[in-house]
């Protein structure tokens, strides 16, 4: 006689609130933890103003040991996002078309999302220049890769996994579970604004009332036109300027001192 299989479980059967917790203690708000306490530990080092930070480190010593050191980093960095996708197809029945995490409107998407990105390229600027000048905010190091034929197209994929990582998950799936949490609409455009900021933190207070300030935009945004994929777009652009930018520039006019 065969074993009887268990009953397929419903949605109705599920823990959203579960859910949530396990996509944020894989990504973000692991992140989060990490960079509080990272935040701590330079407060009581010295002042953050004599600090540095440093972002897209090398590896290895071994350039192509590097590259797949790379792009495993940037590849399981996105399993995370795979999973509340997966949470929001299984839990509440929606897809990337629902969300608006895919190629239909390219245009528009492309515009609203230039625009974005040159008004908070010029924020994010300003507010670094005077976290520096208040010495609340660390010299930021964006790209210290050695100079391969692949750390530009590196650069470029890690700007996409933080693009996409921080705004589907940030905005598209805690969204869609906020009437788990009892929240508002703009509760929780607050909460998760404030998880951003607090992943930034250990860049120091600058970045993160910067990022605060443009979860809160983007938060807006997402909820007023219901597509993730222009803000995408807009992340992918400020940290690909960013990480790019300082690479081939930056120390030369003085960026990251």
């Amino acid at each position: 006689m065969r074993p009887q299989l268990p009953a397929v479980t419903s949605r109705t059967d599920r823990s959203p609130r579960l859910e949530v917790l396990l996509v944020l203690a894989l990504s973000l708000g692991q992140s989060a933890v990490y960079s509080l306490v990272s935040f701590l530990d330079k407060l009581t080092r010295a002042p953050l103003g004599e600090q540095t930070t440093s972002l897209n480190d090398s590896l290895s010593s071994r350039p192509y040991l590097d590259l797949t050191y790379q792009l495993l980093d940037i590849l399981f960095a996105l399993v995370p996002v795979v999973l509340s996708l997966y949470f929001l197809r299984l839990t509440l029945g929606r897809t990337i078309h629902d969300i608006g995490f895919d190629l239909r409107r390219p245009f528009r998407d492309l515009l609203m999302g230039a625009a974005l990105f040159l008004a908070m390229g010029l924020g994010t600027l300003g507010l670094y220049a005077a976290g520096r000048a208040l010495g609340i905010t660390t010299a930021l190091h964006a790209a210290n890769l050695a100079e391969y034929w692949w750390s530009i197209p590196v650069l470029l994929l890690s700007a996409a996994r933080h693009a996409i990582l921080e705004e589907v998950i940030m905005l598209a799936f805690l969204g869609a579970y906020r009437k788990f949490f009892g929240l508002s609409t703009m509760a929780i455009i607050v909460v998760s604004a404030l998880v951003r900021g607090s992943y930034h933190i250990y860049q120091g207070v600058g970045p993160f009332l910067g990022n605060f300030v443009m979860g809160l935009v983007f938060g807006w945004i997402y909820q007023r036109y219901g597509r993730v994929m222009p803000l995408v777009i807009a992340h992918f652009l400020l940290d690909a300027v960013g990480f790019v930018g300082f690479m081939l520039i930056g120390p030369a006019i003085g960026i990251g001192n």
